[in-house]
């Protein structure tokens, strides 16, 4: 029976199952119908080759020439009368034995056997040399700082609330709301009596070492005072820096009489 070419039909690939010309369809070594790419030969591993089993042995490995024989620390020779020993060659005690019907050669070496045990000789060791302290260094000096000028102090200012109020039909002067007050002021401390209330306009706060001031004949008193701005406007003040040995002082009115106190140094 006789069968078509397939020259216009396709085939199914077994492996990936894609479609592809009848005529390019290859059968692999599991039977399947696979197409150009998915086509595989067998591994040549899946069938190894038998290989026969490896000699072990060797056909006499010895060569058939004479040599020397060891047995129980005697070495003999097949003529040992050819065997010649020399003396010791070197201080260690070692020797050779040379046999000359040794057809290859061979030299055998030993230690030259004598009558005493021998003594055994270490190795000297050589000592580890101590080590040299090291020195610890002489620290350096820190330098002492040079002291930093203490800065004076400013002098403190001790400030007085000045207000002018009536009381029986007089003005007075109130100082921290004490109608005139007898003050207790240090030397050398500055004092400012604040006239900034507007009660003070046109009352002039002065200092005189008499009391009423000019009202009672003294005169002003004017040493470490200063004054500023108008009574009874914004900044207005009278400031007085105590003098040392300064006498007992009076703050009056320059304009009234009978309104200012004491003040006792």
């Amino acid at each position: 029976m006789s069968y078509a070419s397939g020259k216009y039909s396709y085939f199914i690939c077994d492996t990936c199952s894609f479609r592809y010309p009848y005529t390019t369809a290859k059968t692999d070594w599991q039977n399947f119908r696979v197409c150009q790419e998915c086509y595989e030969p067998k591994h040549p591993q899946l069938e190894p080759p038998v290989v026969g089993a490896d000699a072990e042995k060797l056909w006499r490995p010895r060569p058939d020439v004479p040599l020397p024989q060891a047995g129980l620390g005697v070495v003999t020779t097949i003529d040992p009368s050819t065997a010649v020993i020399n003396s010791p060659t070197s201080p260690s005690g070692t020797s050779t034995m040379t046999f000359t019907d040794d057809p290859i050669g061979s030299v055998f070496k030993g230690v030259f056997g004598t009558g005493g045990v021998g003594v055994l000789f270490p190795p000297a060791v050589e000592a580890s040399p101590s080590p040299s302290p090291t020195p610890s260094p002489t620290p350096s000096p820190t330098p002492t700082p040079s002291p930093s000028p203490s800065p004076s102090p400013s002098p403190s200012i001790t400030t007085y609330t000045v207000t002018v109020a009536s009381y029986l039909g007089a003005n007075y002067f109130y100082i921290d709301g004490s109608r005139a007050a007898t003050l207790s002021l240090t030397e050398g401390q500055t004092y400012k009596f604040d006239q900034a209330n507007s009660s003070n306009s046109s009352h002039p706060l002065r200092f005189s070492t008499t009391s009423n001031g000019t009202h009672g004949g003294g005169s002003e008193y004017t040493t470490g005072v200063t004054t500023n701005g108008t009574p009874g406007s914004s900044g207005a003040y009278t400031q007085i820096e105590v003098a040392s040995g300064a006498p007992t002082l009076y703050y009056y009115c320059t304009n009234h009489s009978g309104m200012g106190g004491q003040i006792n140094t």
